[in-house]
């Protein structure tokens, strides 16, 4: 019996040892990893540009994570804390937020579109230009508030859970609102100008289009009727994207004196929303336009919702306002005991 427990103890003590190696050699490994990422990242502020390291969350990017972080974290507590609570209108709220959307918007296109002019960009092959020259300076700083715009935007989907529309708030929307601001931090950190001009100028404007269209929809039912080409956006925006694929194919062709990975992750990136907005047309024009029509003709279906998908990851209500022929308010102008427990918030 001794021999047995001092084997045994022996045959522990040999597996522990043996154990050990293997910890400490995975500890060294995430050791090195992380030290290697530390002194990558310090590289690269080495080539950074030095313009735009004093701008507002620029000079680092942990303030555009924690908003990012934020904004994740109310996606999860902010149903949770509306559940038993009546939706707010925000009527108000949103004609003033959807249309300063549309000026800050035209203002980034216009002042994008007038520098890279008087600049003299090229649409093919544009350098970054790192100077002090007041036109490449206009660049950057349209931009950076192109970025900014991004961080706002957060506050669709914000509004959507303050009025409980919690179907609006989809993979593509949240996938889209997440990963531009986030992303973009990259761009106006290391090229803020040359080809990145393109299609944020691209972009902005089709923005006008779609905050026009969401803040005419939330000033009533006498402009809805009006508001016909939601449909149009949608196309739109997929043939930006595939223009912004072409556009960068075309630079990598002529060898764009660009940082090349820029340009195939932005490829990448171009075909994620392709192929998101793809579904979400399909779904919404192809596949569900005979239910949508079963749905009109029968009159025991008058009183359900219809949620289409998203728009630019916004669902058929144009940020929370209802559009023509949408039952989406009917459940609650409808319910007895909602009116007698009192209406919903207002602004």
């Amino acid at each position: 019996m001794p021999s047995t427990t001092t084997s045994g103890r022996k045959g522990g003590d040999v597996s522990s040892i043996a154990r050990t190696p293997r910890t400490v050699i995975t500890m060294e490994i995430v050791t090195h990893l992380i030290n290697d990422t530390i002194e990558f990242y310090k590289w690269t502020l080495t080539i950074a540009d030095k313009r735009v390291e004093k701008w507002p969350l620029m000079d680092n990017p942990l303030p555009t994570l924690a908003i990012s972080t934020s904004y994740l974290l109310f996606l999860w507590l902010g149903p949770k804390y509306m559940k038993n609570r009546e939706p707010f209108q925000l009527r108000k709220t949103l004609i003033v937020y959807n249309f300063s959307m549309v000026f800050l918007n035209f203002f980034i296109f216009k002042e994008l579109f007038m520098a890279a002019r008087s600049a003299q960009y090229s649409y093919i092959c544009q350098p970054v230009d790192y100077s002090d020259d007041p036109n490449e300076v206009r660049v950057a700083g349209a931009l950076w508030w192109y970025f900014i715009s991004k961080g706002i935007e957060y506050l669709d989907t914000v509004f959507f859970i303050l009025r409980k529309k919690f179907n609006q708030v989809t993979f593509l929307h949240v996938y889209h609102h997440c990963s531009m601001f986030t992303l973009w931090w990259i761009g106006i950190k290391w090229v803020a100008g040359g080809q990145s001009f393109f299609g944020a100028h691209m972009n902005a404007l089709i923005h006008v289009l779609m905050y026009l269209y969401y803040g005419l929809a939330s000033c009533g039912p006498k402009i809805q009727k009006y508001l016909w080409w939601k449909k149009y956006l949608t196309i739109i925006q997929m043939v930006q994207f595939h223009v912004t694929i072409g556009h960068t194919a075309l630079s990598l062709y002529v060898n764009c004196d660009f940082p090349h990975w820029m340009h195939y992750s932005l490829i990448c990136y171009a075909i994620t929303f392709i192929v998101l907005f793809g579904n979400f047309y399909y779904q919404t024009y192809r596949r569900q336009q005979p239910a949508r029509r079963d749905a009109s003709s029968s009159s025991s279906k008058a009183g359900k919702a219809v949620s289409n998908g998203s728009l630019n990851g916004l669902s058929r209500a144009a940020n929370g306002a209802p559009l023509v022929g949408s039952k989406e308010e009917k459940p609650q102008e409808n319910s007895g005991r909602r009116k007698r427990k009192g209406r919903a918030k207002r602004d």
